[in-house]
């Protein structure tokens, strides 16, 4: 038995019982507010949740977002936990609910959706505004990856999991013998078509996937994870992530993840000389890590795991960063 094996364990019963005694909480309810959208005068659907502590200081924000075929109803409760426990502010927006038409996909109106409900909460609320944090898994992943690409200037830190950073890529992949699946369908309805169709539906593609805009992050501290068996066992192959995080690297001109690591990813599962970053204990993961880069303020995770989000570890990492927004022409509470 090694001694990294009996860290494992060690660092996988910790997290255990701290799901455990997460569990046992009782939530508080969430409350549904309307939101007007600043670009179609449209009625958007978003849920918050804001600790006593918030009516005499400024707390941190928590922007979840939900996933590809859900709407701002789905549970996030891990999430929510984490929030609850650090006394942050917790919103949940719609942002035109599952990706299967175009408004909806990471669209311009989607985006705004996203804002919007920012700039709701930080009328109602105390903001602490160095610390507005957005996260999300899967379809969440894709949209955090995309709204720290376009608006790096409204978030202090970003956290992403097993996210799609190329619709055209993840169009393909759920394309089997020649029959498009249920995946390829929702992001061609988005689109108005495959990949290929038109100019017009590649510009689409191009505008709504993350890969094309990461570059424009620049000292956003961002958070890429990705479980390495997803795409194996899940919906998102890994390297959607790894992708993801040269694109950033290669803007703050850092060292990139190789397509030789990324293809033994994903046929391994395990990289054949792992650099000494990636062999590092997180005990925030509870998993063993395969890989852990960084680039500036950014980095990149790849842990033993499929398509999932672990919240405890995205949550102490946004917790540890702070850097100021501001929402131009947004009257704050108080004010």
């Amino acid at each position: 038995m090694t001694v990294r094996f009996v860290i494992l364990v060690l660092m996988l019963a910790g997290a255990l019982s701290r799901a455990d005694t997460v569990v046992a909480a009782e939530l508080p309810a969430l409350t549904e507010i309307t939101i007007t959208s600043s670009l179609d005068g449209t009625p958007q659907k978003s849920q918050y949740w804001v600790p006593e502590s918030a009516s005499t200081q400024s707390r941190p924000l928590l922007v979840m977002l939900h996933s590809w075929s859900a709407d701002y109803r789905q549970k996030a409760d891990a999430w929510m936990k984490e929030a609850v426990q650090r006394d942050w502010i917790y919103i949940h927006p719609n942002f035109r609910g599952p990706n299967n038409r175009p408004q909806a996909c990471g669209s311009e109106l989607a985006r705004q959706d996203v804002l919007d409900a920012i700039d709701d909460a930080i009328r109602r609320f105390k903001v602490d505004e160095s610390r507005v944090y957005l996260a999300g898994t899967s379809g969440g992943g894709h949209m955090t990856m995309l709204m720290a690409a376009y608006y790096p200037q409204r978030f202090s830190a970003a956290s992403a999991w097993v996210g799609i950073s190329n619709l055209a890529d993840w169009y393909r992949f759920h394309v089997k013998d020649g029959k498009p699946g249920g995946y390829a369908r929702m992001t061609a309805n988005s689109c108005g078509g495959a990949p290929g169709s038109s100019a017009a539906v590649d510009a689409e593609y191009k505008a709504r996937s993350p890969l094309f805009h990461l570059h424009h992050v620049g000292d956003l501290p961002l958070d890429l994870n990705a479980g390495v068996n997803d795409g194996h066992t899940g919906s998102v192959p890994v390297r959607h992530t790894l992708q993801a995080f040269n694109v950033v690297a290669k803007a703050g001109r850092h060292s990139l993840v190789s397509e030789r690591e990324m293809t033994e990813l994903w046929e391994q599962r395990k990289l054949a000389a792992p650099l000494k970053s990636d062999q590092v204990v997180d005990k925030s993961y509870g998993r063993q890590l395969h890989l852990r880069r960084h680039a500036g303020p950014a980095r990149v995770t790849i842990f033993e795991g499929g398509h999932e989000g672990i919240a405890h570890a995205g949550c102490e990492w946004l917790a540890a960063q702070k850097r100021k927004t501001r929402a131009a022409g947004v009257k704050r509470r108080g004010e």
